[in-house]
């Protein structure tokens, strides 16, 4: 609650909250417990903490994106939706090579079990009465809008149109979006977001991780990051038919320095530069991650059960 209040006081009143988490919980590179540890079985406490979370951010005046899924392993996603799909002895490739795990994440879009056990999710969640408000949370104003997943890479547009028009029979009265991360992986920013279901579009800025930024070299690459970050803001707030959202960026701390205690010259020089030009262009923002009071059990390390959540995904340096 420290850290909502936290927020709050910052004038954050938007957050995007991860609605989805799949097992087995002996799964590497994932955060756990998951919410849902097989097909149709639920965690409980997970739940109920998702609950809790609502209610405390409704009672500050703010605002949830519900993520109900991912491309990404680090949360089972559509990974372990295709591996429930094809059966209990299907080994996922974990990055490692990257172009090896799309191919495999990305059958998720016609395994028909695989969407099936997904399209079960939705429904279960959203068929949801949160316990601390009593409110269903298809009527719950603190729920501003549902996601499709996280970072949806190859899209089936005709996955996008079912599922999200499957989102806005359940829940009427509240947005749905998809999670794209824009033109770097798409090959069509418009189509992506054409479906009447989807009500608003998203995209992200990873200048480091799309090797534009190099933190060890900061003097030279940073005035290109900033310019390339300009420029892909630009190319998507012009994007007319539906407002737009940058839903993620960020960049390292001074010479990738993991510490907690080390300095953010660069980072604040970035973000002051994200800042002004999403404002100039009227592109509402939310930035990766909030860490909060929780700090790495040691700097740089990746992610283990019992450490502190800080916002980083289990795989990457903490």
């Amino acid at each position: 609650m420290r850290e909502l209040d936290h927020l709050h006081a910052l004038g954050v009143n938007n957050l995007r909250v991860q609605a989805g988490s799949e097992g087995p919980d002996t799964e590497p590179w994932r955060i756990v417990p998951s919410m849902q540890p097989s097909p149709g079985t639920y965690n409980n406490e997970v739940l109920d903490g998702l609950d809790f979370l609502l209610y405390e951010m409704g009672k500050r005046q703010m605002r949830a994106v519900m993520c109900l899924n991912n491309f990404w392993h680090w949360s089972g996603g559509f990974a372990q939706y295709v591996a429930w799909a094809n059966g209990t002895a299907t080994t996922i490739p974990y990055p490692g090579s990257y172009d090896q795990f799309e191919v495999f994440s990305a059958q998720f879009y016609r395994l028909t079990k695989a969407t099936e056990l997904f399209d079960n999710h939705i429904r279960f969640l959203l068929a949801r009465t949160n316990r601390y408000t009593n409110v269903a949370y298809t009527n719950d104003t603190t729920i501003m809008s549902w996601e499709l997943a996280n970072e949806p890479r190859r899209l089936d547009l005709s996955w996008v149109h079912r599922t999200a028009c499957l989102l806005k029979k359940l829940a009427p009265f509240q947005l749905v979006t998809t999670g794209v991360e824009g033109s770097i992986s798409s090959n069509n920013f418009s189509n992506d977001h054409a479906s009447p279901c989807i009500d608003y579009a998203t995209f992200h800025l990873w200048v480091q991780n799309w090797n534009v930024f190099d933190p060890h070299n900061a003097s030279v690459t940073l005035p290109i990051a900033i310019d390339f970050a300009k420029k892909y803001i630009e190319f998507h707030a012009a994007y007319k038919d539906k407002p737009v959202v940058l839903e993620e960026f960020g960049i390292a701390r001074d010479n990738n320095d993991h510490t907690p205690t080390a300095p953010v010259t660069v980072r604040d020089q970035y973000y002051r530069a994200i800042l002004q030009h999403t404002r100039k262009y009227h592109v509402p923002i939310n930035f990766w991650a909030y860490g909060g009071e929780g700090r790495p059990r040691m700097a740089g390390a990746t992610w283990t059960q019992g450490d502190d959540f800080i916002g980083d995904p289990p795989h990457e340096p903490q």
